[in-house]
């Protein structure tokens, strides 16, 4: 994993701003979907426990704030600039796949979507962007976000939390943060899979 993936690394080097600037890129801006949201409150929530960073109750409340920022700011740039960014070529970090992809799982779940998505690597990002072009009504778009981000923030983080009073868990952190990298992309790959099938 490299440094700048690793969420252990990230969490010590920028600390609480550093996981808040990292949520709110990965909810809202386009370059923020590799960003490691998933495996960062899982391993905030194990840090928590282990007494090495902020208090778990400042956690569960800047958390979904950063997140919630980011999808507001996600939803206006897609209002904005809508078919400027979706119909743009691949390039380096764009690809026209995403962009499917999150069309893919809007259309199959409705104003769902905004919820659901946050529990789902890079459609996450690009479903924000896509609630604004398609213009979802503000409101309604702002009530999902943050049903949505408070369940994400706080449902992982308290998971990394709980598992790390777990002896188990807390004697091999490394290895359950690559785990829960890995299954954070599960989702991804299960929607890749029915996109196929449904192709």
């Amino acid at each position: 994993m490299t440094a700048f993936l690793d969420p252990t690394h990230l969490i010590n080097t920028f600390g609480l701003v550093g996981i808040l600037t990292i949520l709110f890129a990965e909810c809202g801006l386009l370059l923020g979907f590799f960003l490691p949201g998933d495996s960062l409150l899982f391993t905030a929530g194990l840090l928590v426990a282990g007494g090495l960073i902020a208090p778990l109750w400042l956690l569960l409340l800047l958390l979904p704030l950063g997140a919630i920022a980011g999808n507001l700011v996600g939803w206006w740039i897609g209002r904005t600039a809508g078919p400027a960014v979706f119909d743009r070529p691949d390039s380096r970090l764009f690809k026209a796949r995403h962009v499917e992809r999150a069309r893919t799982f809007f259309e199959r779940n409705g104003a769902r979507t905004i919820v659901l998505a946050r529990f789902v690597p890079v459609v996450r990002t690009f479903a924000t962007v896509m609630a604004g072009a398609a213009r979802m009504d503000f409101r309604r778009f702002a009530l999902y976000s943050v049903l949505g981000g408070i369940a994400w923030t706080a449902g992982v983080t308290l998971l990394g939390y709980w598992l790390g009073h777990v002896a188990l868990v807390r004697d091999h952190v490394e290895l359950f943060i690559v785990g829960i990298v890995v299954l954070s992309f599960v989702p991804m790959a299960i929607e890749a899979l029915r996109s196929r099938q449904t192709a």
